[in-house]
């Protein structure tokens, strides 16, 4: 491993253990030339999740987009990060465990209003909105209605 200081290829590792997701390892190295610290990540190589979007196309699987996606549904919601950051995860090893290549995006969203439905109502239906792309108040009043009946067990 290179030193991100000096560049050297010399070092030690001085601690080693499972990273936070549990599908990594964090290294903590000593450059034996400049004598600096630095951490590393061990990921183990996977095959590359692929989303297959609605006109065809495939792109790399990015989690980064859908945690985007949530963000946005949650703009001052009162939702920490760690909950979307559980979220994000959560979704991401669902779609690993289930498909080697290949996933549709309207599989990964339908993943993605489920749990936002269990989390706060107003960015599921902010989700949603975008998501299934409301063209009119009448979709709203569609998806507002299992809540408005009878109450919902969900948080608010």
């Amino acid at each position: 491993m290179r030193c991100p200081y000096c560049q050297a290829d010399h070092d030690r590792v001085i601690d080693s253990r499972s990273a936070a997701d549990g599908f990594s390892i964090r290294r903590r190295r000593e450059c034996m030339d400049c004598s600096r610290r630095f951490t590393t990540y061990e990921r183990m190589e996977e095959t590359p999740l692929r989303v297959v979007k609605k006109d065809g196309s495939r792109v790399p699987f990015d989690r980064g987009q859908i945690l985007k996606g949530i963000l946005k549904a949650c703009e001052k919601r009162p939702v920490s990060m760690e909950d979307l950051e559980k979220i994000t995860a959560g979704i991401e090893r669902r779609l690993t465990e289930m498909f080697d290549r290949e996933v549709g995006s309207k599989y990964i969203g339908q993943l993605v209003m489920e749990e936002m439905k269990k989390l706060d109502q107003v960015a599921y239906v902010r989700f949603a909105s975008v998501y299934r792309e409301f063209k009119d108040v009448e979709q709203f009043v569609t998806e507002l209605k299992p809540f408005l009946e009878g109450g919902s067990a969900y948080k608010s």
